[in-house]
């Protein structure tokens, strides 16, 4: 590709555009010439670290190289080719760079060697910048640009001393070309540190960089995300983790530090599938029209801000919820059905025909489908396909007027929820009304909540209601299915063939609504390899041996 000629940046446009210091670490410098790449067009970007970085920093790409003509202006302060003299488009910013201070900073802070050369240019251009010094000279070098930077901070000695440890800075320089291949997987990585190859990735697709960054097992347990704006993958629901640290999200391929709303979105997404206090991993990829944020509010360009940050969230939850409605796990349409009656065949195809074989410690059933052994949590099972009659027949009726309102304590959180939420909740039948002084007068309820043997009901109901769930509806149904589901000794024989038939009927029948699986699967090919067979006991069969979507 044609690089645009360099230029240095009238002073009241530098001033829009600066913000703060640009290199305080090694991690800084390997950031900023990684983005220098990615903008130059490389599919090929390998990064070299000595010292922890102290000692070398070298970044190599294949990209357009910078021409003979400009190559001077390149170690100058707010000198570049991204950006346009011009005040406008320093507010709508469409490369990873802008600034014009990367490769000026890493000539201040350090010993800066650049060689590059465009495909079409004939000989190559050598820079080394130390300082305000700057000298130019020609060389050959093949096409691309490679900048290294030593002896990082040898001149400030203040700065130095206050370094993390180069293990400490090597590992997240790691974790940093990590995030890169996640959101670039289709270019070729590698990083080196102090000689040995800490990360390779060859291009693929996304479930491809999982695989580099995480494992192969952890990208066998991703689900594809292609919706509108948002492109990416999840994880399914099983595979979880107690913090959100492999949440990943990037802006127009910038990788950004994510707000609470986008995470809170995907968790979202999962509904029940996901149990409370759990993460999925996610690596989601953002493009956004140039107006609809700014990356120019952070010095290192890890945190933009975007313009409708409601919509965002909005269009994430939805694609993350149309990849798990694909999913085996879960479907977009529910047709629950009610446990009392009898069972009809499920409209799904991924949860087997189960024989019941024995009742486990009054709890669990141990039954038999697709040639594998299956053991259910009776309690959630039933809970599960409560939720799903209660949801299914909750505007099935008209609300029940309470012969006498029931005046009920509020908190103050509580009360500024109803205020919040009044209009959705008498949609579906709960009508609170705000009595002052700290209370709230329950007038209707939904008539298949209205005839619950469930304690405090209408007690339950409301603080359901007015939680902190961003569903209060789920949250409700979740709460009184629980109250009357099975529990432990209150199971035998013919109840856990009601539970089978019921949960089998079930639109979602994985998971409880809070979270928790209803079933886990042990193949008999675990079993047999647990014993020691071999032969026709150790092929796979059933869902093992069928290919599995997604």
């Amino acid at each position: 590709m044609t690089s645009p000629a360099i230029h240095v940046l009238p002073e009241h446009v530098a001033r829009l555009i600066a913000a703060g210091e640009v290199v305080s670490r090694p991690l800084d410098v390997v950031r900023e010439l990684v983005d220098n790449a990615l903008d130059a067009g490389a599919t090929r970007i390998e990064v070299e670290l000595d010292g922890g970085g102290l000692t070398l920093v070298r970044v190599r790409d294949n990209g357009g190289g910078i021409p003979a003509a400009s190559v001077g202006l390149a170690p100058l302060r707010h000198a570049t080719s991204k950006l346009s003299p011009d005040t406008g488009p320093a507010l709508q910013v469409t490369t990873l760079g802008f600034r014009g201070e990367a490769l000026w900073a890493a000539a201040q802070a350090g010993d800066l060697h650049l060689v590059t050369r465009p495909a079409a240019q004939v000989g190559a251009c050598e820079v080394l910048a130390c300082g305000d010094e700057v000298q130019v000279s020609r060389t050959s070098a093949p096409a691309g640009t490679t900048v290294t930077v030593r002896r990082l901070f040898a001149r400030l000695p203040a700065r130095l001393r206050t370094q993390a440890p180069p293990a400490t800075e090597a590992r997240e320089v790691t974790a940093l070309l990590g995030r890169y291949v996640l959101h670039w997987p289709g270019l070729h990585w590698r990083l080196s540190v102090d000689g040995e190859v800490r990360l390779s990735h060859a291009p693929s697709d996304h479930r491809g960089a999982v695989a580099s960054v995480y494992g192969p097992l952890n990208a066998n347990r991703v689900l594809p995300v292609t919706h509108g704006a948002v492109c990416g993958v999840v994880s399914r629901p099983e595979l979880t983790r107690p913090r959100r640290d492999r949440m990943h999200f990037s802006v127009n391929g910038r990788p950004v530090l994510a707000p609470p709303e986008l995470e809170r979105a995907v968790i979202e997404a999962y509904a029940e599938l996901l149990p409370a206090g759990a993460a999925p991993l996610c690596v989601l990829d953002l493009s956004l029209p140039p107006e609809g944020y700014n990356p120019n509010v952070h010095p290192a360009k890890q945190v933009v801000a975007l313009a409708d940050l409601g919509s965002v969230a909005a269009q994430v939850r939805a694609a993350v919820a149309a990849a798990l409605s694909g999913h085996p796990l879960v479907r977009a349409a529910p047709a629950p059905l009610s446990p009392a009656a009898t069972p009809t065949p499920p409209t799904h195809d991924h949860f087997p025909a189960l024989t019941l074989l024995g009742v486990y410690q009054e709890l669990y059933l141990l039954a038999q489908g697709e040639g594998d052994l299956w053991i259910v949590d009776a309690h959630a099972a039933h809970e599960r396909a409560l939720y799903e009659h209660l949801r299914r027949d909750l505007a099935a009726a008209p609300p029940v007027e309470l012969p006498e309102p029931e005046l009920l304590h509020l908190t103050p959180e509580q009360l500024a929820r109803l205020h919040e939420r009044a209009p959705e909740l008498q949609a579906w039948g709960l009508t609170i009304e705000d009595f002052g002084a700290g209370l709230a007068r329950l007038r209707t309820l939904p008539a298949t909540l209205a005839t619950l043997a469930v304690p405090r009901l209408h007690e339950q109901i409301v603080e359901a209601a007015l939680g902190t769930s961003p569903d209060p509806q789920r949250d409700v149904l979740a709460r009184l299915a629980c109250a009357p589901a099975l529990k432990a000794g209150m199971l035998d024989r013919a109840r856990g063939e009601a539970v089978l038939a019921a949960l089998a009927a079930c639109e979602q029948p994985w998971a409880c609504p809070h979270g928790r699986p209803t079933a886990v699967r042990l193949p008999e090919r675990d079993l047999a390899h647990t014993f020691g067979r071999r032969g026709v006991r150790d092929i796979p069969r059933g869902r093992d041996a069928a290919p599995q979507k997604g």
